[in-house]
């Protein structure tokens, strides 16, 4: 039982980090995990799956959670609150855990943490939630679309509104789900290193699911795995941990052999560490970014695969370097976005933004565009992408930048499956929707300079 306590009070601490100090999930959960690797794979499992749930039905367990309390959640103290969240999480999506298990684990919890005068409150909750939770009433599908959505998936009106402007009802409620649902880890194959097969036997060897994804050769999904470096695959720089929409950028960039590269906004890395590969130790990717931490993270995954045309540079995109002038054949503009199209892999993002943030996000994306554009030599290619939905951030900038510079869309046909293919990827963009594709939310267009 000591344990089961501990793995509880490991998830409140998560959970504070993120809602309350407004720490990105990925990356806290990331850290902590490293941290307890030791623990045992269906613990871990536990503490992920409690810490993914909570945030991705945050509102939802708030909406829950005021049937049945005298007090408003924003008026709760901060470890009371979201106690009493992952609790409820764990009442109404985690059959395996009893009720009473939730119940008295939350109130010890309570107490633990120093509580002792709220302990009753949150016993009161826990339990009017257990008992009553089938007669929760949520808002009204046909009269209040834009509410029955934003609880039941957790999504802030806001962004539902929005995204209802431009998508049908159905289409909006199917990504919403798919944020909702179990994401598997997408990884890209370095078949340069080693063989489809040598690569897949070695990750079922350590009890890894694989499974080939549709939309490229070289590209799986796995599961059942416990700790990804720990995998000889990652490792020995067979495999680098990457969606498949943003394998699709280098992709459609097909640098050729001897290009020389730029991407400017590079981190986490897999991009460039792409474009490195499809040159096959030719030419030259120099992949920059603004902070010095995460171009360490770059360089540690070009010495992990073994890359010897690729570098790692820092460098702010919204700065003008005169010596990158028309260096580039090949650029990606990979630009800071709202992240919405990663919601499944990233759940707090939909809390953390506005309509004003949002705002921002498009100067400085124009900003970018507007300086990194000249790096591009007249006759390559820029690849303008995000990991977002929304044309804001994408085909409204798309317009601004071709109405402004000296840039056409080239048809990315070619480089994609049948089924991503359509009358915009004819012309020159590709708009990837989670539970409508097989993929992370994405926009990807491709862009040569003619003057």
């Amino acid at each position: 039982m000591t344990e089961v306590i501990n793995l509880r009070e490991i998830i409140l601490g998560i959970l504070m980090e993120i809602i309350e100090d407004e720490k990105h999930s990925h990356v806290v959960l990331r850290e902590t995990l490293e941290k307890y690797q030791y623990l045992e794979k269906r613990d871990r499992a536990f503490i992920s799956r409690t810490v993914e749930g909570t945030l991705e039905h945050l509102l939802e367990l708030d909406y829950i959670i005021e049937q049945f309390s005298s007090v408003k959640v924003k008026r709760m103290k901060p470890a009371i609150r979201n106690l009493l969240r992952m609790s409820v999480y764990q009442l109404k999506y985690m059959d395996s855990v009893p009720d009473s298990a939730v119940c008295n684990e939350g109130v010890k919890l309570a107490q633990k943490k120093g509580f002792f005068n709220l302990k009753g409150f949150v016993n009161g909750v826990l339990r009017s939630v257990a008992r009553n939770m089938d007669k929760v009433e949520y808002p009204d599908a046909e009269t209040m679309p834009v509410a029955h959505l934003s609880i039941l998936y957790s999504m802030p009106e806001w962004i539902v509104k929005k995204w209802l402007s431009s998508y049908s009802y159905e289409t909006v409620e199917q990504i919403l789900q798919a944020f909702q649902e179990k994401q598997p880890t997408s990884v890209r194959m370095n078949l340069n290193k080693a063989t489809k097969k040598q690569i897949e036997d070695s990750l079922r060897e350590q009890g890894v699911s694989v499974e080939e994804h549709p939309y490229l050769p070289y590209a799986l999904e796995i599961s059942g795995y416990n700790y990804l470096k720990a995998l000889d695959a990652f490792r020995n720089g067979w495999i680098q941990a990457q969606d498949v929409s943003s394998m699709l950028v280098a992709e459609i960039a097909d640098p050729k052999w001897g290009d020389y590269c730029i991407d400017v906004c590079a981190a986490p890395g897999g991009k460039s560490l792409h474009l490195a590969d499809k040159l096959k130790g030719s030419g030259f990717v120099e992949a920059r970014d603004v902070t010095e931490s995460k171009v360490q993270l770059m360089q540690e995954n070009i010495e992990r695969t073994g890359l010897i045309n690729m570098n790692a540079i820092v460098a702010d995109a919204t700065i003008f370097y005169p010596s990158s002038v028309e260096k580039a054949d090949v650029l990606i503009a990979d630009v800071p976005c709202s992240g919405f199209g990663v919601m499944g892999r990233k759940p707090d993002i939909r809390y953390k933004t506005s309509e004003g943030k949002q705002e921002e996000i498009v100067r400085l994306q124009r900003k970018i565009l507007e300086t990194v554009y000249q790096y591009v030599k007249v006759g390559g290619t820029l690849v303008y992408s995000t990991c977002t939905i929304g044309a804001e951030e994408n085909q409204y900038n798309l317009k601004w930048f071709l109405d402004n510079y000296p840039f056409k869309l080239e048809s990315i046909d070619e480089y994609l499956p049948d089924e991503l293919k359509s009358r915009t990827t004819k012309a020159g963009y590709l708009q990837i929707l989670p539970g409508i594709h097989k993929a992370d939310g994405f926009f990807i267009a491709k862009l040569k300079r003619i003057g």
